[in-house]
C-alpha cells in the first residue's frame, strides 16, 4: 500500500513539474505524446476510484502478478488508444490536463490509503484483493513515469523503491529473474520492449530473452 502511494505521488509530482512546452514532446510509449500519457494516466486514476468501491464476495481469482495479461504486440493501433489521443487533444490546454490529473488522481490515491489490503474487489471480470490490486499499479505507475521521462532529462524519474518493487514484480510475471547486471530501470525498460538490449544484455539474459518483451495489458 505505501510503494502505490510512493510510486503514484511521485509521477504526480513530476507530472507537475512540467512545463506547458513539454506536453507537446514525445513520450516513452510508442505514438503518444507526453499530454496522451498524462490523459491515460486520468483514465488509470479513474480505474483505481472504481475498482476500490466494486466489492466482490467471492474468491481472489487473480493476484498482483497474474493480474497482468502477457501477449503478443498489437498489429494495429487499439482503439483505446487512439481514443487517448483524441481526448487529450480536447483538453487543448495543458493545465487543464494538469487540474484533471491533480483532481482525480490525489482522489485515487486517498482512497488507496483508506483501503483494506485484504477487501476483495472486482475489475475486468476478475477477482482481487486491494493490497494485490494496487500493487499491481505500482508497476503501472513505475514503467509510466519511465515513459514520462523519456524525452525529458530534466524530470526526476521514479523513486528507488518503486523500480526495485516494480522490477520484483516483472521477475514473478516473467518467471525469472533478470541478470544481477541489469539495473532496475533497464530490466524494466528491457523486459517490456521500451527499449531494445545491447549485445552484452542479450547474451547474459540467455534464454529468458527469448521470451522478451513481454507485453503487459
Amino acid at each position: 500500500m505505501d510503494l502505490f502511494s510512493t510510486s503514484w505521488a511521485a509521477l504526480r509530482a513530476a507530472v507537475a513539474g512540467l512545463g506547458d512546452e513539454d506536453f507537446a514532446r514525445p513520450s516513452g510509449c510508442d505514438g503518444w505524446l507526453v499530454r496522451d500519457l498524462v490523459c491515460h494516466l486520468v483514465i488509470d486514476a479513474q480505474d483505481v476510484l472504481i475498482t476500490l468501491v466494486t466489492p466482490a464476495d467471492t474468491e481472489p481469482t487473480r493476484d498482483a502478478a497474474t493480474y497482468w495479461e502477457v501477449g503478443a504486440a498489437p498489429a494495429a493501433q487499439d482503439p483505446l488508444d487512439a481514443l487517448t489521443v483524441r481526448l487529450a487533444a480536447a483538453y487543448g490546454e495543458p493545465w487543464l490536463l494538469r487540474f484533471h490529473l491533480d483532481d482525480v488522481g490525489a482522489a485515487a490515491g486517498r482512497a488507496a490509503a483508506l483501503a483494506d489490503p485484504s477487501a476483495r474487489v472486482g475489475t475486468r471480470g476478475q477477482v482481487l484483493t486491494a493490497g494485490d490490486y494496487l500493487s499491481a499499479y505500482v508497476l503501472e505507475w513505475t514503467l509510466h513515469h519511465l515513459d514520462l521521462v523519456a524525452h525529458l532529462p530534466n524530470t526526476p524519474g521514479p523513486p528507488a523503491e518503486s523500480l526495485a518493487a516494480a522490477r520484483a514484480l516483472l521477475e514473478r510475471i516473467a518467471g525469472a529473474a533478470y541478470p544481477p547486471g541489469f539495473s532496475d530501470k533497464d530490466a524494466l525498460l528491457v523486459g517490456t520492449g521500451r527499449r531494445a538490449p545491447t549485445a552484452a544484455e542479450e547474451g547474459a539474459l540467455g534464454e529468458l530473452g527469448a521470451c522478451l518483451p513481454l507485453v503487459l495489458g
